[in-house]
């Protein structure tokens, strides 16, 4: 895929919940910790960069209530967040960082912006550009007017070594699937992609069908061991709405019952969400990085393995990261340590980071499981993480 998207490491500073954070990902993630730690806002900040390039700085604010809802509260009251991406574009390697600053009443500006992107072919310094107080500097001619209140790189996309960044940034996917948004009778809807609650499932499953059959009898596979007797599902028309309906037996009988979607329960209904937010990665327009919080909401514990296998599953066509609370998923032997990061809170500040020696031990010797060692609270952020202060972060280091 010309696309692919690698997103190695993510760095914050004074957004939501975190002072600092500095933190590495790997192909699959879980974000692990308390309710209220800070794992749905480590996703947000992600989100925030896509629906930033999808659409604006002030659109992705709005589920935050504006720029004071996504600044840190603290004593010292911040002025100021800011978000780093390091990450692989395809063939080259990608620094991107921005921040966003207060202006007035409530309303905002970027205040600094760079981007440098490093094709693997090259000798030099590579492509980049620089925003400071609204000038711009960078390595191409005749570089577009800066907009204080968007992001540049959505200006820099029409540069051809700045697309692939901005294709692959924006095409990021998270999901908090609501099984009423996937029971109702759904309009027609023109997006590819699935919406983050799940509200044009049907349409996405249709495009599946039509353009990568071999991924919708994926997915079908994966529900049906899921739920006993069921042997598909579909979509049907109910005049100009769409819905979804499944197929499964009941009783002695032979051929299987057909049941709308308002008729199964929420675990069944958030499971299909669930693995078509995974495995419409499999398809050339779907997102290149999926975020899910607590995909095993709703399942019994005994489809924890079959849950493991689609996530694993889907990190072959996209990096994938979710949140859980689930001690029996992360009991199963293939989620290595390495995959973990633990999230937690005090005094309202969030810190995020990997596992402790201790856990990381336990779990390599497998004397303890990590969902074990979650159910005693003893799966801890390792010490340096937890002890961090905020004091010389340079969300820049290493940019030109």
């Amino acid at each position: 895929m010309a696309s692919r998207l690698q997103v190695n490491r993510v760095a914050l500073e004074n957004f939501l919940s975190f002072a600092t954070c500095d933190v590495t990902l790997g192909q699959l993630t879980f974000l692990v910790g308390r309710n209220g730690s800070g794992k749905s806002n480590f996703l947000y900040a992600l989100r925030f960069v896509a629906e930033s390039l999808r659409h604006s700085i002030g659109r992705a604010l709005e589920s935050h209530h504006g720029i004071y809802g996504a600044l840190r509260r603290s004593p010292v009251s911040p002025q100021h967040f800011g978000i780093r991406l390091d990450c692989r574009v395809a063939n080259a390697t990608v620094q991107f960082a921005f921040i966003v600053a207060l202006r007035g009443d409530d309303e905002f500006e970027v205040r600094r912006e760079e981007c440098r992107v490093m094709p693997d072919d090259s000798t030099g310094e590579g492509h980049h550009y620089s925003i400071r107080e609204g000038q711009v500097s960078a390595s191409f001619p005749n570089p577009p007017p800066v907009s204080k209140d968007r992001l540049y790189l959505l200006a820099a996309s029409g540069i051809e070594a700045f697309r692939p960044t901005y294709d692959s940034l924006s095409r990021m996917g998270f999901y908090n699937l609501l099984p009423e948004s996937i029971a109702d009778a759904q309009p027609p809807d023109p997006g590819m992609v699935l919406r983050s609650d799940g509200g044009n499932l049907v349409r996405v499953i249709s495009r599946i069908e039509d353009r990568a059959p071999w991924i919708k009898k994926r997915i079908e596979e994966y529900l049906c061991s899921v739920v006993p007797g069921l042997t598909g599902v579909g979509h049907a028309s109910l005049g100009s709405l769409e819905l979804l309906e499944f197929q499964q037996h009941v009783g002695s009988s032979i051929e299987p019952a057909t049941f709308y979607a308002d008729s199964m329960s929420d675990g069944t209904l958030r499971a299909l969400g669930v693995l078509v937010a995974l495995f419409q990665c499999a398809d050339s327009s779907g997102p290149l990085l999926v975020g899910i919080e607590e995909p095993e909401d709703g399942l019994h514990p005994a489809a924890s393995e079959i849950l493991l296998d689609s996530l694993r599953e889907a990190a072959q066509h996209a990096q994938v990261i979710v949140t859980s609370h689930s001690a029996d998923l992360l009991d199963e032997p293939d989620v290595p340590a390495e995959a973990i990061l633990a999230v937690v809170a005090e005094q309202g500040e969030s810190r995020i980071g990997p596992l402790d020696e201790a856990s990381r031990t336990s779990l390599s010797r497998h004397l303890f499981g990590a969902g074990e060692l979650m159910r005693c609270d003893q799966l801890r952020i390792a010490p340096a993480v937890a002890a961090q202060g905020t004091d010389r972060f340079d969300l820049f280091e290493g940019m030109p």
